[in-house]
């Protein structure tokens, strides 16, 4: 099957394969790069629930479960783990002490910054080269995969 824009025709299954292989590249990079690391005593779940943290805003468990798609009860085993290892503690709310909120520890904060950086430099090499127009659809793509993506996960 072909697929046709203005003026180049797309092999369905050439593109369909190379999609294939960023995804499991990009899993396959950031596994390697995090064991040859400092953080090398977590795993890319553990990198994910960290990035889901986040240094930006302080969330409760429940809400990070959901952002990496765990039950609270693995979420709290996760979080657990990261405790222990220091990447990651629990906040009680100064208004509200039944309210716990997840936050990065220092340690946490430094392979955050590190992992964002890996996701930067894959989208600065996505669109290297590339003229205005070719980055907008680009970006177009990415943003209709993006709700495929959220849909199939509402269902």
């Amino acid at each position: 099957m072909k697929l046709m824009n203005e003026t180049v025709p797309v092999n369905f299954e050439s593109l369909n394969g190379e999609l294939v292989d960023v995804f499991n590249n990009v899993m396959w990079i950031e596994e390697a790069a995090l064991k040859q690391s400092d953080f090398s005593d977590i795993t890319l779940k553990d990198m994910h629930t960290i990035d889901a943290v986040s240094m930006y805003s302080e969330k409760s468990a429940s809400q990070v479960a959901k952002i990496v798609h765990l039950t609270p009860s693995a979420m709290t085993t996760a979080i657990d783990k990261l405790v222990d290892k220091g990447y990651i503690e629990r906040r009680r709310s100064n208004k509200d002490r039944r309210v716990v909120r997840l936050g990065l520890t220092h340690k946490g904060r430094v392979v955050y910054r590190a992992h964002q950086g890996f996701h930067r430099d894959l989208t600065h090499n996505l669109l290297k080269d590339m003229a205005p127009q070719e980055t907008v659809i680009v970006q177009r793509a990415i943003h209709n995969l993006v709700c495929y993506l959220a849909n199939v996960i509402k269902h």
